[in-house]
């Protein structure tokens, strides 16, 4: 980097680092609702909060930079990141990794991954793609609407793009549809080396410890604050290895419970942990009986927007995992569907299932399941029988009898938003079935059903069912042959009758 961009980008830090230190408590007096004098305005937080010293965010870029060329992990998409010369590969090989791993382990991702980019390397394979190959590939890994998206955005950059993937945070943040912010700037600055920061789940953790921002991490003024950050922070030379070094931080040494505080290359930087040591060293002293004074805790005086709130005061016991604090979760909704395993015996010999195609649109768009309909709450066994044997009627256009149907038993599956409890039912067929054209349907095997693009939830469906099949047809307790029992066709002790050693070791005798 030349001496004039280097004085350039110093001089775009410091400016960054003024914005984020300095913008709270700004804004128009707020006057008396009864026209007196004006409302004092909230005290603007202290430097704790950010990064007001040039000096500190050098030696935090120099350490965490240092930790993860020595920790990062190996994983597929940072080595086509690092390794691809063509930039719109690169930005795709990203943009597909940024995607999967949205509200997924990293883990689960790996294999994912390598198969998705095996199948569809660059954004024209993925554009000619069909849906349905799309949603096979993606069946297991949750979340499904994310796949649909990632293609639609693959099919308008082949077709109004020139297949050539936007260069900058706000153009892809303005042309592809389903990419966020977070998602535009780990792209620009991963495969492109826009200096731009990144905010998720990982960083806002990092960042809440570092500087002691106790107020609702998932407010939308946090968040604004946190990206200030981030943007103040991010090296200016290695900007997306910075970003990916600020994300590996929080998924591997600054995680939510337990922290390895002792590992942190940033420690020295860590306003929580500076204060979890005073509180340490008061303890210590006061127990020997030496006198200490009250530990030196700075706390923003005034109403502070990213302070904890007074009545969530700080709790020793919880040390750094006393930030970043989060508004409670909503409890999701519950829905209860009743599921019929619809089983005929097919040409090979072995079962075969009837699947049918969801809607293109809603939850679990496009993906295949058995034969659903969405219950009312608090219906009795009967009259779910009965409103699932007049649905299946009604899509059969053959009589089903409520009686026929068989109870297996309750399938629950957690959605991010939804509590969905299946009520599973099976109903064996002896002939075939006239299906509704309109609905689209097929018969499937076993093999054929994991093949498709179907739920992990109607995956536990089906082994449920696979479960109480096996319950059914295994031999009773009566039935189990008792230990040391002759086989059928042996020698000729008496059934039940315990064999001798000179028995046992005798040749068998010619019938």
């Amino acid at each position: 980097m030349t001496r004039a961009r280097a004085g350039t980008a110093a001089a775009a830090a410091a400016g960054a680092l003024r914005r984020s230190g300095s913008s709270a408590g700004r804004g128009r007096k707020r006057t008396s609702p009864r026209g007196g004098a004006p409302a004092p305005t909230p005290a603007p937080p202290l430097a704790r909060h950010h990064f007001s010293d040039l000096a500190e965010v050098e030696a935090l870029r120099k350490n965490l930079l240092a930790w993860y060329d020595r920790c990062k992990r190996d994983l597929p998409w940072r080595a086509l990141a690092a390794t691809e010369p063509d930039a719109d590969r690169r930005g795709y090989a990203v943009w597909v990794s940024e995607i999967m791993l949205q509200q997924t382990q990293v883990a689960t991702v790996i294999d994912y991954y390598n198969r998705w980019m095996q199948k569809w390397p660059t954004l024209q394979a993925l554009a000619q793609a069909s849906l349905e190959e799309v949603n096979e590939l993606w069946a297991g890994l949750g979340y499904y609407s994310r796949g649909k998206r990632l293609q639609e955005a693959a099919r308008k950059v082949v077709s109004e793009l020139g297949g050539h993937m936007p260069r900058t945070a706000e153009a892809l943040q303005k042309l592809l549809p389903g990419v966020g912010r977070y998602t535009a700037g780990a792209i620009a600055s991963i495969s492109y080396g826009q200096a731009t920061g990144v905010v998720d789940g990982n960083v806002i953790r990092v960042l809440c410890r570092l500087r002691c921002i106790g107020a609702d991490s998932s407010s939308p003024a946090v968040i604004d604050r946190l990206w200030d950050m981030a943007n103040a922070l991010v090296d200016r030379s290695r900007p997306g290895d910075f970003n990916q070094a600020l994300m590996e931080l929080g998924a591997t040494v600054c995680v939510p419970k337990a922290p390895l505080c002792g590992e942190c290359p940033v420690k020295q930087h860590c306003r929580a942990r500076c204060r979890v040591e005073k509180e340490l060293a008061f303890a210590s002293q006061k127990l020997f009986g030496k006198p200490a004074p009250v530990p030196d805790v700075e706390n923003c005086v005034g109403d502070c927007p990213l302070c904890p709130p007074a009545t969530e005061p700080w709790d020793s016991s919880l040390g750094v995992t006393n930030f970043p604090r989060k508004a409670a979760k909503k409890q999701p909704r519950a829905m209860r569907t009743a599921t019929c395993v619809l089983e005929r015996r097919g040409c090979r010999g072995g079962p075969e299932y009837l699947i049918v195609q969801r809607p293109s649109s809603g939850l679990l768009a496009g993906l295949w399941e058995f034969p659903s309909l969405q219950l009312a709450q608090d219906l009795q066994e009967k009259k779910e029988r009965e409103v699932l044997a007049d649905h299946l009627q009604a899509w059969m256009g053959q009589p089903v009898a409520a009686k026929g149907l068989r109870f297996i038993g309750e399938v629950i599956h957690i959605f991010s938003h939804i509590h969905q409890t299946y009520v599973v039912y099976s109903l064996p067929l002896d002939g075939d079935v006239t299906l509704d054209p309109a609905s689209p349907s097929r018969w499937v095997t076993e093999e054929e059903f994991h093949a498709s693009a179907v739920s992990t939830a109607m995956k536990k469906v089906l082994k449920a069912h696979e479960k109480q099949h096996r319950k059914e047809t295994s031999p009773g307790k009566g039935s189990k042959r008792k230990r040391g029992a002759k086989p059928q066709g042996a020698g000729s002790t008496c059934p039940g009758t315990q064999l001798s050693l000179h028995a046992f070791l005798r040749a068998p005798t010619a019938p």
